[in-house]
């Protein structure tokens, strides 16, 4: 008999799936509110989509009643299938070539501090969507020179000239999900690679930017998954004996539906925060922990914290 994607993903006790209700930590707040309506006009004017609402983000209406949004280019159907991901997954219908400039219109038109720009995957092009994120990020600094920027990127299938398009464009911050831990990546990242993953976020700190990675947790690991995450984001980042990757989040798998991955257990504040000590303790320059973390979550606070720490 075939295993199925739900079977493959058992708590450490070997016990059904867990199908408790939310805990009282994981309450988020409900969309509304002047920010939250100008920056909903801003998006739709320009034809825009979020990864705020198509990954079904529980911050949406914290982060646009404060007028941030992570904009998603590239379209909004992706050629991969993670098991974790609520974005449709298909053969996208077009590239939409005018994208950047609207992309950069909004961005100034939004007068913001700081931005983040994300993507699906675009396998099926040759450079999995590169040089539109070049042209997004030469327009957006155009077009808003003061506003700081921050890319959550694919891995372009291991293409280093792809990535290079966009490393030389100098985003302010390269960011690269791992997502999840290694033993793991079949069921929840099954076109992906872990150690590519690592590579890029290398390449990134090889061309001298801030390199950011991201993972969920409550999606079949344990806590000394974790921990050896870190290390070899740590070890196989760093160049020359420097720093390795800069920037590490961590949050709370949700299942998006009944048809993805279900969660494995619920972790608990203190084990975030517990992370955070462990990640800035073994060398991030800062770990953002916590029940409602996403990639984008406090960006632009990160920034700040990380300009006022000596290097």
């Amino acid at each position: 008999m075939p295993v199925s994607l739900s079977s493959m993903i058992l708590d450490n006790a070997g016990r059904d799936y867990i199908r408790r209700k939310k805990p009282d930590w994981l309450r988020a707040r409900l969309p509304g509110g002047p920010g939250y309506e100008r920056l909903r006009g801003i998006i739709d004017d320009h034809q825009l989509h979020t990864v705020c609402e198509s990954a079904k983000c529980p911050n949406m209406g914290e982060c646009w009643s404060r007028g941030t949004a992570t904009i998603m280019i590239l379209g909004d159907v992706c050629t991969r299938s993670c098991g974790f991901c609520h974005i449709a997954t298909g053969k996208p219908p077009t590239l939409d070539l005018d994208e950047p400039r609207r992309v950069a219109e909004s961005v100034a038109l939004m007068g913001l501090r700081h931005i983040v720009i994300t993507s699906v995957n675009r396998d099926e092009l040759t450079d999995g969507g590169a040089a539109v994120w070049a042209e997004t990020i030469r327009r957006c600094r155009e077009a808003s020179p003061k506003t700081s920027i921050e890319v959550l990127i694919p891995d372009f299938c291991g293409d280093w000239s792809a990535l290079q398009l966009v490393l030389d464009e100098r985003p302010d911050i390269l960011n690269h999900n791992m997502e999840t831990v290694r033993r793991m990546y079949s069921v929840v990242r099954p076109q992906a690679k872990y150690d590519r993953s690592i590579e890029l976020l290398r390449r990134a700190k090889e061309a001298g930017l801030t390199a950011k990675t991201g993972i969920m947790v409550g999606i079949g690991e344990e806590d000394h998954d974790v921990e050896q995450l870190m290390r070899d984001v740590l070890d196989g980042s760093r160049v020359d004996g420097r720093g390795g990757c800069d920037i590490l989040t961590i949050g709370q798998y949700l299942q998006p539906t009944r048809d993805h991955l279900p969660i494995t257990r619920w972790v608990t504040p203190d084990r975030f925060h517990a992370f955070k000590t462990l990640g800035e303790s073994l060398g991030f320059r800062h770990v953002e922990s916590g029940p409602l973390v996403r990639s984008s979550y406090h960006a632009e606070d990160q920034v700040l914290h990380l300009d006022a720490q000596p290097r």
